[in-house]
């Protein structure tokens, strides 16, 4: 079988960057948000994707775009919307041990929202908490801070400080 080509490959979607390496990733939406939305970006950022071997796209859109475009470019996908101002303590309590059990059977993930903004960073940072990756809330948010590139917001911090509360009551009960 020849190499694939330069364009074959597909090209890394904006924001991207690890949380677990090779694991857990984020990235801004394929193809970019509102007006700078571009389907030639989003079908060249999906291929990447796809051939970087991640099992799934996790969308957080609170919309259904962009599914059947992984569908076209034959990469699965769950659609979890997610809105950290929707009862966020409600959603993090049933998308962290899902997300716990889709890392645990050797998925390997890609997660976006429309941006890299709040709601995706400290959904991640809580996460990292949650789960005891990292002991303590302003060490998650220290981490997601440097592994981004940038600075947490009260929304994101809230979001930690949730997490932080969910796995203080899990262990209380366990």
């Amino acid at each position: 079988m020849a190499p694939k080509g330069k364009w074959a490959q597909g090209i890394v979607p904006r924001n991207f960057c690890w949380i677990i390496k090779d694991k857990l990733a984020v990235c801004e939406r394929p193809g970019g948000y509102g007006a700078n939305h571009r389907r030639v970006r989003r079908q060249e950022e999906i291929i990447w994707i796809r051939e970087q071997g991640f099992t799934h796209v996790v969308s957080l859109l609170s919309s259904p775009h962009n599914l059947h475009n992984y569908d076209e470019l034959g990469l699965a996908w769950y659609h979890r919307p997610f809105n950290p101002n929707d009862n966020p303590r409600a959603a993090i309590n049933a998308f962290y041990p899902e997300l716990r059990d889709w890392l645990r059977s050797g998925e390997k993930l890609v997660l976006h929202g429309s941006e890299l903004g709040d709601g995706i960073t400290g959904l991640m940072a809580g996460y990292l908490l949650w789960t005891g990756m990292v002991p303590e809330g302003p060490r998650a948010i220290s981490i997601m801070e440097q592994l981004t590139s940038r600075q947490l917001g009260p929304a994101a911090r809230q979001l930690v400080s949730l997490a932080q509360d969910l796995r203080a009551s899990n262990t209380a009960r366990a």
